[in-house]
């Protein structure tokens, strides 16, 4: 329980790490990020806070959908965005289109690196990732409509707000899935459980005897600024 309490908070403490990375690269962040943008650019509010804030109405919509949030919901509602607040106050502005695109590519490495741990603690899902299973249970509609259906409608609204959609946005929609693919059966918690039962069954007389199985297998200047030093 230990592991995976610790695994959850680091997990999410770096999901919102790499999307602050994603922020500072100035390329264009994805869909959620976007609105987050577009909302604190017309509120002055933090884009890290307003993220925590979208978050939180995300799940409210979970009710009409009966969705369940899990511990682990509730610390990604928090945890996530805090994290992308303080990262976002300590990364110094980048120039030059290269270290751009480097740590735009970091950026998206650590949030697949990260959505394999949180959701490898299995502490239950994020916020977005309820209502997609919500609106799949509810609709029936496949999972990949449902999550294009909403991340279209997030993108479209967070780009009239102003939000930074650019090439970064195709490369973390791209990415971000083989990225996570990759990471999550190396940070799964429960996989790596029935794997040490196999194992040890395997090296018992008794498991031989029975014939037990083994184990299965362009961001402006401007911008930063705001978004660093929000105004009172």
């Amino acid at each position: 329980m230990s592991r995976r309490v610790l695994q959850l908070l680091f997990g999410l403490i770096l999901y919102g790490v790499g999307c602050a990375l994603t922020v500072e690269a100035g390329l264009g962040v994805d869909p959620w990020t976007v609105l987050a943008e577009g909302i604190s650019l017309h509120t002055g509010i933090g884009i890290g806070w307003v993220t925590n804030l979208i978050g939180f109405a995300v799940l409210l919509l979970w009710i009409p959908l009966r969705q369940r949030p899990g511990a682990g919901t509730l610390a990604n509602i928090l945890l996530v965005g805090t994290a992308m607040q303080f990262a976002l106050w300590i990364i110094p502005p980048l120039s030059g289109t290269i270290l751009q695109f480097a740590v735009l590519l970091g950026g998206i490495a650590l949030v697949a690196i990260a959505s394999g741990l949180y959701i490898g603690a299995h502490f239950g899902p994020g916020p977005r990732d309820g209502l997609m299973t919500g609106l799949h249970s509810r609709l029936g509609w496949p999972i990949w409509v449902c999550r294009a259906v909403v991340e279209l409608i997030v993108l479209a609204a967070g780009w009239l707000l102003g939000g930074t959609v650019g090439i970064g946005t195709v490369l973390f929609a791209a990415l971000i899935g083989p990225g996570v693919h990759l990471a999550l059966p190396l940070l799964d918690t429960r996989r790596e459980k029935v794997s040490a039962r196999g194992t040890a069954a395997s090296r018992s007389p008794a498991s031989y005897a029975h014939g037990a199985p083994s184990s299965p297998r362009p961001w402006t200047d401007t911008f930063r600024s705001r978004h660093r030093h929000p105004p009172s």
